[in-house]
């Protein structure tokens, strides 16, 4: 299978890469992103891009399945309209041009609580998302849905870290659905979801990624 992965420089993104990259499933792992990635791997293409201006016609959107885990947070964004920009309006493009190109599954990290007509702006902009993304009748859309997202980051997101220490000192206490979701677990759910490729829409939540 040929899988096309946007967001592999994030925490999630990175262990997803890594998963595809082993997979003996996957002959090939298009990663594009703003700048070079690090990391050199015979089955890795990865083309430098600008999100706002996506080469529509480029040969490496034939792919079978994408894998998205773009995002970012309204801190790191900066305001509402750059925070949509990068978790709704980017993974939507990507959408779009790889299933114009073929592509038969497209899976998401979302997030617990998204919803489309949500009053909290966060989960509305994932809803939306799901929404757009269900529209392009994709052949197989998973949705990962996780809570707070255990794992060590590479930048600093002080009110997270606050939340994650919390968490994970109350986590014996905690419904399932609202214990913090191990980044691991969710890489493992968005890779098999695109090697699966299970027809319909189907959703993960957070209870099955404690």
């Amino acid at each position: 299978m040929r899988i096309l992965h946007v967001g592999a420089t994030g925490l999630v993104g990175q262990l997803v890469l890594t998963r595809l990259l082993e997979s003996p499933q996957v002959t090939q792992v298009v990663a594009p992103a703003r700048r070079p990635l690090a990391l050199r791997h015979p089955k890795l293409e990865n083309p430098v891009v600008d999100f706002d201006a996506l080469p529509a016609d480029a040969p490496w959107w034939a792919v079978d399945a994408v894998v998205c885990t773009l995002g970012t947070t309204l801190a790191a964004a900066g305001s509402r309209g750059a925070f949509r920009r990068v978790d709704h309006d980017y993974p939507l493009a990507v959408a779009r041009l790889a299933r114009a190109h073929g592509a038969q599954a497209f899976a998401l990290t979302s997030a617990m609580g998204a919803n489309a007509r949500s009053p909290v702006f966060y989960n509305r902009v994932k809803g939306e998302l799901e929404q757009a993304l269900a529209a392009l009748d994709y052949p197989a859309l998973v949705l990962v849905r996780p809570g707070l997202i255990d794992g060590e980051r590479s930048e600093r997101r002080t009110g997270e870290a606050i939340a994650l220490a919390a968490s994970r000192a109350l986590r014996p206490l905690l419904p399932r659905k609202w214990r913090p979701s191990r980044a691991s677990r969710i890489a493992d759910a968005l890779v098999a979801a695109a090697l699966a490729a299970a027809p319909g829409c189907s959703v993960i939540t957070s209870s099955e990624l404690g």
